[in-house]
């Protein structure tokens, strides 16, 4: 069973970035993340050995994604969803979020179908806008119709709230997708999540807390495949 662990270090750098504006901290991390950060070792999985996707050399295998991090990139890029992807590649969990996860000629629907397929959880990041964007919604039946566990983060937003826009209704060219996607938000609505109030909330304690369901998540599922490969062999 693979370990994870939110280290101090990572809760403290987590605090600080929160306290600068969002323009600064992508800067910031945009200029200097990379150089900053120690490279990571190989991860052994399912019996072979992976590497990161930006240091995956020709030949080497690329880690299959742990969790895939569904948000709206207008209203939570820069906010709750990069600092959940840096939380949890800090603490070993191979996260997907689109802007870090894919490369310059990766196509969008197989890059994203793929790490979909290989995740075992997801957290999806409901905001404002969310249900204005057609592909936060693809991106959400597909999850549900591949029954990954789903952890809702209601930002700034209560379920109730998570309503089709007439105008997307009327602009989708297939009419059943319109009923995979409100079966996809009732499904949503009545699973457990986090809420999040700018006025009142943590934005550290949020992303904390979702980054802990996440890992406790694919423990649980690790300890359950473990105990289903030993009955296997009985």
């Amino acid at each position: 069973m693979s370990s994870y662990r939110l280290s101090s270090q990572s809760q403290r750098r987590v605090a600080s970035r929160l306290s600068a504006s969002a323009e600064v901290a992508v800067g910031a991390s945009g200029s200097g993340s990379s150089k900053g950060r120690k490279k990571k070792a190989p991860v052994a999985r399912r019996g072979v050995q992976y590497y990161d996707d930006d240091e995956a050399a020709p030949g080497q295998a690329a880690a299959p994604f742990d969790c895939f991090i569904n948000h709206r990139g207008a209203d939570t890029k820069r906010t709750v969803a990069r600092l959940l992807y840096e939380l949890l590649e800090d603490g070993g969990v191979h996260a997907f979020l689109d802007n870090k996860s894919m490369r310059p000629g990766d196509r969008l629907e197989e890059r994203i179908g793929a790490a979909i397929g290989e995740c075992s959880v997801a957290v999806a990041i409901f905001s404002r806008h969310y249900c204005d964007s057609e592909y936060c919604l693809r991106e959400l039946a597909m999850l549900v119709e591949s029954r990954k566990t789903i952890i809702p983060i209601f930002f700034d937003i209560k379920p109730s709230d998570l309503i089709l826009p007439q105008a997307l209704v009327d602009n989708v060219a297939h009419p059943r997708d319109i009923e995979r996607f409100k079966f996809a938000l009732r499904e949503a609505k009545n699973t457990v999540g986090l809420t999040y109030d700018p006025a009142t909330g943590d934005l550290a304690e949020l992303v904390s807390d979702a980054a802990r369901a996440v890992m406790e998540n694919i423990d649980r599922q690790e300890i359950t495949q473990g105990r289903q490969m030993v009955m296997s062999r009985l």
